[in-house]
């Protein structure tokens, strides 16, 4: 009755979730939130973590953002851009800045700065690394004709550049500084955003403060924030239980979501979203009988990914069934069209029939014994692997589960040292061209090896058409070939992101990815 009594509370307190601006910001006050991880390094451009975003986002600016209040996640509007438009070609990109926008030394910020910092991660100078430079291939150059006009101008047309610029890494940086020494930001901190640097110590806390100067006049409503560093999951939510903290932006687990409630009623928020991560299934192509795409299409027939929803949604952030897009967002595929590919159809037993079926076929004798390699991660990975193998068995498969500890894990994958083993991915934009590059036959995280020139014709079609129904489709017979005609890996269930939160934190709002909306300027505390 307890736990009936806390997921009403749940339920009641998401649909109670006020509007970011239905009520009048209020100034002052320190926003403290917990960070599963520390950054390590200060430099976006070369990091892939979220325990350097939301410690650090708060001081930089980017030439564009997704906007926070959009919980679709694929919305892009001005930071330091105030305005900009597209040639008719689509080859050329030209942005306004906003005038008066200075650095926190006061330096005032220009063009060259956006340029530098552009240049810096497309073309990244010997010795300097860029985490994204292939995101930019289509980048032919990068112009500062004045001190108010950036200038991009592209190899080909791409239809995914607007929001591939509105990238939560790109953080525009000094170009002083760079042309002094390019990697003097991997330990230091110099930007435009709303809060400007106090300090860090490592293993306890990260501290910003308001940015009086900050070019939006009226932000940040906080006088700054306090990151504190606390790796344990059970520690992070007594710091909020215990209000110690407000908020922590990653997420929380069901039980940790209904713990909270159950604890502290009316103080805590519930704000839930789809979330643009997901667990796959990798089948290494190159060993038997996973070369054998009967074999491959059995194992994910298998699954009444329905069931599972239901079942793993109350103890693991996942909880949509999905394609290859997060449900919701503009190239998903609606549901009654997903539940014509392979294992994504209600009946289960037909589908099981199916895969019994297809498994004789290709000579593989019942009882059929191998290992599947998952990562060394509770959540949601290990509640996800036990599932899955207790899926296979039902159509008469015997599977071992070995845990490979997590620093290991992606050398295994990249080695190719696995039969089958889980595949994971998380997008800070729900882009169709950065969810599925991985998908081509030369990319590095096409870890089963498959060889495909039809999805790498799909994939770079849809990257190229400029016509959102034209891509749409493309999209579709990606989506088709991928993981219904060849089943070259298959989804699970899409992550669900769960963030409960002290009711006094206010204009904040979830998005689908925990890479977006960092800057805190909108974030105020009612009291």
């Amino acid at each position: 009755m307890r736990r009936l009594t806390a997921v009403m509370s749940v339920l009641l307190l998401t649909l109670l979730v006020i509007p970011a601006y239905a009520q009048q910001p209020r100034s002052g006050g320190e926003l403290v939130f917990a960070v599963p991880s520390e950054p390590p390094s200060y430099d976006a451009h070369q990091e892939e973590t979220f325990g350097l975003i939301h410690p650090m986002a708060p001081h930089y600016s980017t030439l564009l953002k997704v906007d926070p209040m959009d919980k679709s996640g694929t919305k892009p509007v001005g930071d330091l851009a105030e305005s900009w438009t597209v040639s008719k070609d689509g080859l050329t990109y030209t942005f306004k800045l906003r005038k008066g926008v200075k650095f926190h030394d006061g330096a005032e910020m220009t063009s060259k700065d956006v340029k530098a910092s552009y240049d810096k991660i497309v073309k990244p100078p010997q010795g300097v690394k860029s985490s994204r430079g292939t995101t930019y291939a289509a980048i032919q150059s990068v112009e500062a004709p004045d001190p108010s006009t950036v200038v991009f101008k592209l190899k080909y047309a791409e239809s995914s550049m607007l929001l591939n610029l509105a990238s939560p890494w790109n953080w525009i940086y000094k170009a002083d500084i760079l042309a002094k020494d390019p990697r003097w930001y991997e330990k230091n901190v110099m930007g435009t955003g709303p809060f400007t640097f106090v300090e860090h110590v490592r293993g306890s806390h990260w501290v910003g403060k308001k940015n009086a100067n900050y070019w939006d006049k009226g932000k940040p409503h906080l006088d700054g924030y306090r990151a504190l560093f606390i790796r344990d999951s059970a520690a992070q939510v007594a710091a909020v239980r215990g209000e110690r903290a407000h908020i922590q932006f990653r997420g929380f687990s069901p039980a940790e979501r209904d713990s909270l409630v159950q604890a502290l009623g009316p103080k805590i928020t519930v704000q839930e979203s789809p979330w643009d991560c997901v667990l796959m299934v990798a089948m290494n192509h190159e060993k038997k009988p996973f070369d054998d795409k009967r074999v491959r299409r059995a194992l994910s027939l298998a699954l009444d990914r329905y069931q599972g929803s239901q079942a793993l949604s109350k103890i693991a952030i996942v909880k949509e069934v999905a394609g290859i897009q997060v449900p919701g967002t503009p190239y998903a595929t609606p549901p009654a069209e997903l539940e014509k590919l392979a294992g994504y159809g209600k009946d289960i037993k037909k589908n099981r029939d199916e895969a019994k079926k297809l498994l004789r076929e290709a000579g593989v004798p019942d009882g059929f014994n191998f290992t599947f390699k998952n990562r060394g991660i509770p959540m949601p990975y290990e509640p996800v692997g036990v599932w899955l193998i207790d899926q296979w068995r039902q159509i008469g498969l015997n599977v071992k589960q070995e845990v490979i500890e997590a620093a290991s894990y992606h050398p295994m994958l990249k080695r190719g040292d696995f039969e089958v083993a889980m595949d994971f991915a998380c997008g800070f934009i729900v882009e169709p061209d950065l969810d599925l590059g991985r998908f081509v036959s030369n990319s590095d995280a096409n870890y089963g090896k498959h060889k495909d020139t039809v999805i790498d014709d799909l994939y770079h079609r849809q990257a190229r058409a400029t016509d959102v129904e034209e891509r749409k489709k493309l999209v579709r017979q990606l989506e088709k070939r991928l993981i219904d005609e060849e089943v070259h890996v298959f989804y699970t269930l899409q992550w669900h992101r769960i963030i409960p939160h002290n009711s006094k934190v206010k204009g904040w709002t979830i998005t689908p990815s925990h890479y977006l909306n960092n800057q805190l300027d909108t974030v105020w505390l009612s009291e």
